[in-house]
């Protein structure tokens, strides 16, 4: 009984001190961090801050977009995952509201605005847009710490190398003092400040708007504002261009054509048809400018000029781009889109793919795989009703998921159907 009970010990004791995969790979992780202290070291982080910062740092494996064993390669959750309709992303009611309180500011921050607006050519409507798109003026406070983000993103992300630079220069953030560390909050993607910057946006972009010697996009309403102008105006923000113009598509018209590379001036748009929904000056018909269609053939139309480009490059969604630049607008003019968003429904990520997919091999679609139904992909699926003889409405549904697959099957093709 004696050597039985010796036995039961000491199998306790081998597997208390025998550690479980996750501490052996939060060990693994901390080995990483540690031996990022040379690079720190170089963009000037002193011992003390990498040490007080890194003790204790853990990753958060919760966080989206991680390259994990046995999890998608998009890390996103085992729920299945919807591509987000413009009108459900552009939703009136919260562009009513968001405007409302951005006219309210543009008077709080007229001064501040108004130098933006001189020193970067970029309006004070669009700044105060983003500021209420990513935060919602400040309300919102962002879920997790911004250096445990950008750890766990460098250590296990599937963009490593960028976020191992993000990592350091948060690092060198907190050791510069721009903010402590309870403050230092970001999105899962390490985005932080009430504009949303990474890292290295913040020290590319950032500006002592306030004059107060130092740059601070989590407390100072003008820093933040006068960040995101300055961001815009690097990327090549153009001063008294429009970021878009709502316009009539006219019967017939093609929406394949509606991508990035097919250019023409506006007055040529206008020629062949698309009608503005507002007066365009003479000197604005002549700048060049793409076909959008969010929806293909159903929902507004707009031409999209190199300012929403610009904006892009500040968050590289369509829809975020809408939603800024229409909101932007509100703040001026109270009328919404003329023509309303259909009550469409898109397919879930994972049909998106396999659209994606068959539509590279079909020689139509050459950009990423990734499950959005952005400007290309819906221009390959023009392309593909063409070649099938089906409606084109350059709309990524499940009728053309379905005569994709009978077409791969060899069984005859689904009719399209207009989104419900």
């Amino acid at each position: 009984m004696r050597s039985c009970r010796l036995l039961l010990l000491a199998l306790l004791l081998a597997a208390v001190a025998s550690p479980a995969p996750a501490q052996a790979a939060d060990a693994a992780f901390s080995q990483f961090i540690a031996s990022l202290w040379p690079e720190a070291q170089a963009a000037g982080v002193s011992r003390a801050t990498f040490d007080r910062e890194t003790r204790g740092l853990e990753p958060d494996y919760k966080l989206p977009d991680l390259a994990l064993p046995g999890r998608p390669a998009s890390g996103a959750s085992g729920q299945a995952e919807f591509v987000q309709v413009p009108a459900s992303y552009v939703k009136e009611a919260t562009i009513a509201r968001l405007a409302t309180e951005g006219q309210r500011l543009m008077q709080k921050h007229r001064d501040t605005l108004g130098q933006i607006e001189r020193r970067f050519g970029v309006p004070g409507t669009m700044v105060l847009a983003i500021w209420g798109r990513e935060t919602d003026y400040g309300r919102y406070t962002n879920p997790y710490d911004a250096l445990r983000v950008v750890a766990t993103q460098a250590y296990a992300g599937r963009r490593k190398e960028q976020y191992r630079e993000e990592f350091i220069l948060a690092l060198k953030i907190l050791d510069e003092g721009a903010v402590e560390r309870r403050d230092f909050r970001a999105s899962w993607a390490g985005a932080t400040g009430l504009t949303q910057f990474l890292p290295s946006e913040y020290f590319k972009h950032g500006v002592d708007m306030d004059g107060d010697g130092r740059v601070d996009i989590w407390h100072s309403v003008p820093d933040a504002l006068g960040s995101a102008a300055k961001q815009l105006a690097d990327k090549g923000w153009q001063g008294g261009l429009n970021w878009a113009y709502e316009v009539r598509a006219p019967a017939g018209a093609d929406c394949t054509l509606a991508v990035p590379e097919v250019q023409k001036s506006i007055g040529e748009w206008m020629r062949a048809g698309f009608t503005p929904v507002e007066r365009v000056s003479f000197a604005e018909q002549g700048q060049p400018a793409s076909l959008l269609q969010p929806e293909g053939i159903y929902g507004p139309s707009f031409l999209t000029t190199k300012n929403y480009f610009v904006i892009k490059q500040y968050n590289f969604s369509d829809l975020y781009v809408l939603f800024v630049g229409h909101l932007s607008d509100r703040m001026v003019d109270p009328a919404p889109f003329a023509t309303p968003w259909s009550a469409s429904t898109q397919l879930r990520t994972k049909s998106v793919e396999a659209m994606q997919r068959q539509l590279t091999r079909l020689g139509l679609y050459g950009d990423k795989i990734d499950g959005k139904a952005g400007m290309l992909t819906r221009s390959a699926v023009g392309a593909y009703q063409k070649s099938a003889g089906l409606k084109v409405d350059c709309w990524p549904s499940e009728a053309v998921l379905q005569s994709m697959g009978g077409a791969m099957g060899g069984a005859a093709a689904a009719p399209a159907q207009r989104p419900k």
